[in-house]
């Protein structure tokens, strides 16, 4: 006698336009859940685990296997290098971090059309209107190179350990190992996707 296949607990979201204070909600509540996906501080400097790149294939894999299973903890370095860059400007590290704020609610973590007054806003248009509003919040900040060169600085020490850490062994849930090779972003929405399944294969 067959049995019925047991109900999936993954959430799927609806195309169906819902209200932007529901979007800002669900963009949120994906934000929160993608910590889930938070590597333990320590795993990135494990002993023995810095080895150079034997090859410019292998330095590529690596470079990508880091940045996927390392994700939010390089998200994490990137940003607060960027606020300490800003310390002693008030004024600019609020408009840093409403910016971030926009950025991750409105294009990183949403999987809902946007709709606002009735008018279904594309994702080209949300990204456009983020462009403008990032240049607008430098333009405004007391230390707009401040804040480029803690970012770059943030970027290159991530991109650094990505370089020389060693990707074999990684385990990634069988989800996410289905994005490696196509970045952080996936969904209609571009959407931070995370999985909280127990699945998983190993990055070789």
């Amino acid at each position: 006698m067959s049995h019925p296949p047991p109900p999936s607990t993954t959430t799927t979201y609806t195309t169906i336009p819902i209200s932007a204070g529901d979007v800002i909600s669900r963009s949120l509540q994906n934000f929160t859940s993608s910590f889930s996906i938070l590597r333990p501080w320590p795993e990135l400097f494990t002993s023995g685990s810095f080895t150079r790149p034997d090859s410019f294939a292998t330095a590529l894999t690596q470079l990508r296997a880091n940045f996927h299973y390392f994700r939010v903890n390089y998200l994490i370095i990137i940003s607060a290098c960027g606020a300490l860059s800003l310390i002693g400007s008030p004024v600019s590290l609020l408009i840093f971090a409403s910016v971030l704020s926009l950025w991750l609610l409105l294009y990183f973590f949403r999987e809902d059309p946007l709709v606002l007054w009735s008018y279904d806003v594309s994702d080209r248009l949300v990204l456009i209107g983020l462009i403008l509003v990032s240049v607008l919040g430098v333009w405004l900040s007391e230390s707009d190179w401040n804040l480029v060169w803690g970012v770059l600085i943030g970027f290159l020490v991530c991109a650094t350990h990505a370089f020389l850490r060693n990707s074999d062994g990684l385990l990634v849930a069988d989800e996410e190992a289905a994005l490696v090779g196509s970045g952080y972003v996936s969904g209609s929405y571009g959407a931070l996707s995370s999985s909280g399944d127990g699945g998983g294969q190993f990055i070789k």
